[in-house]
């Protein structure tokens, strides 16, 4: 009798599994440049992740290698990748001084905890033997959605773009409005929320199949059948 978490770890080593790694290996070292005001190379660091997790997917199917631990890393880099961006976004807005900026950071929280929350009811989900669903449609439309308007926030964003028409600026090409910019991260935070109430069906069907008497009994079965195993060693 198999638990929802049995062969998580079997067909690792395939080349989607290693670009999810290479995207969270990816996220200290964009946060670093970011920090350190080095926005060309956070961009091209951020656009490379972006790609990686385009193409990550496509790879896993073409090629058949599609794996249960790919469907959690996947993920998992995507929403470790979000909330570090929108993290330092946030902090880069409410230090701004261009005011639009200053009182338009409170949006980058509503990314920040949607992150939180998902992020904890995946281990929550973990714990109680159900398998957090693969990204769909909705969820990579939306991640796609969330990677081009910070793409285009860091390049031409007002204050902060590293291609803004202003001074300061690596290169003078120019600067996205603020209405145009807001409406930009408003219509990405709606596609991230649709994505994430997309979720809640599989979500659903998991907890009630799991907490019937039927998936009680299998997961009392596979706990006895476990710790029987390890008394037998």
């Amino acid at each position: 009798m198999k638990t929802k978490n049995e062969g998580l770890f079997s067909n690792v080593w395939t080349v989607p599994n290693l670009l999810s790694f290479i995207r969270i290996l990816l996220i200290p070292v964009f946060a670093f440049l970011f920090c350190k005001g080095q926005l060309l190379w956070a961009v091209v660091v951020l656009a490379l992740s972006g790609l990686s997790d385009l193409f990550d997917g496509k790879i896993a199917r073409r090629f058949n290698q599609v794996s249960e631990l790919g469907k959690l890393l996947d993920p998992i880099a995507d929403k470790l990748t979000q909330g570090t961006i929108a993290i330092l976004l946030f902090i880069t807005f409410y230090r701004a001084e261009n005011r639009t900026l200053h009182l338009f950071a409170w949006v980058f929280l509503l990314f920040i905890i949607k992150e939180l929350v998902m992020l904890v009811g995946g281990a929550l989900m973990l714990h109680f033997g159900l398998r957090p669903g693969a990204a769909e449609i909705y969820g990579k439309a939306a991640t796609m959605a969330f990677y081009l308007v910070m793409i285009c926030i860091m390049a031409f964003g007002p204050e902060i773009g590293a291609f803004r028409n202003e001074p300061g600026a690596i290169a003078q090409i120019y600067t996205l409005p603020d209405p145009v910019m807001m409406a930009m991260v408003v219509i990405a935070v709606i596609m991230t929320f649709v994505a994430f109430f997309s979720y809640m069906p599989g979500v659903r069907r998991q907890a009630k199949e799991r907490f019937s008497p039927e998936g009680k009994a299998r997961a009392k079965a596979e706990k006895e059948k476990k710790s029987a195993e390890k008394k037998a060693r």
